[in-house]
């Protein structure tokens, strides 16, 4: 209970804090503080209320959007988990986030590397249409030795043959 209670709390505070209504009247505060600076001396009790209200926000609020940025992680975390799962990904890439940061580095890497890899063919592929394109075929004809020197029957050679 005092769980859902906090976790009320902190998403009604980091949503309220994230308005501009609350920006204007921290800005209002700190205008009326400044303001107040020649009634009160710019003593040191005056600087003192700036300094302790700033700091005490400042240590609450840190804690309130961790806790909600923690909770939204997580909860990102578990809907690529589950996006993973029912595709055609990688299973093992479920959970990585509990690695180490070297491991996720490693991880990262080898997909780096797969998809640069991924690029090359594809890239190797619409080089091949296109020579295929511009050589009238439809396929890119892989040839190999002797079938590359096979003489290809064209006009000219049925001429010849008719000649003989």
């Amino acid at each position: 209970m005092i769980e859902k209670a906090f976790t009320w709390m902190a998403n009604r505070v980091a949503h309220l804090a994230g308005l501009p209504p609350a920006f204007a009247i921290c800005v209002l505060i700190v205008v009326v503080w400044a303001a107040s600076g020649p009634i009160f001396g710019f003593s040191d009790t005056w600087q003192l209320v700036i300094n302790t209200g700033t700091t005490i926000v400042t240590f609450l609020m840190v804690f309130l959007i961790q806790n909600t940025q923690n909770r939204d992680g997580a909860a990102i975390q578990a809907k690529l988990d589950e996006l993973i799962r029912v595709s055609r990904a990688h299973n093992h890439f479920i959970g990585i986030e509990h690695l180490t940061e070297s491991e996720v580095e490693e991880i990262r890497a080898k997909c780096e590397a797969a998809a640069k890899r991924h690029d090359r063919k594809i890239a190797e592929t619409a080089a091949n249409k296109v020579v295929a394109g511009k050589n009238g075929t439809r396929h890119a004809a892989k040839t190999t030795g002797a079938a590359a020197k096979k003489p290809v029957a064209g006009k000219n050679s049925s001429k010849k043959k008719a000649a003989a």
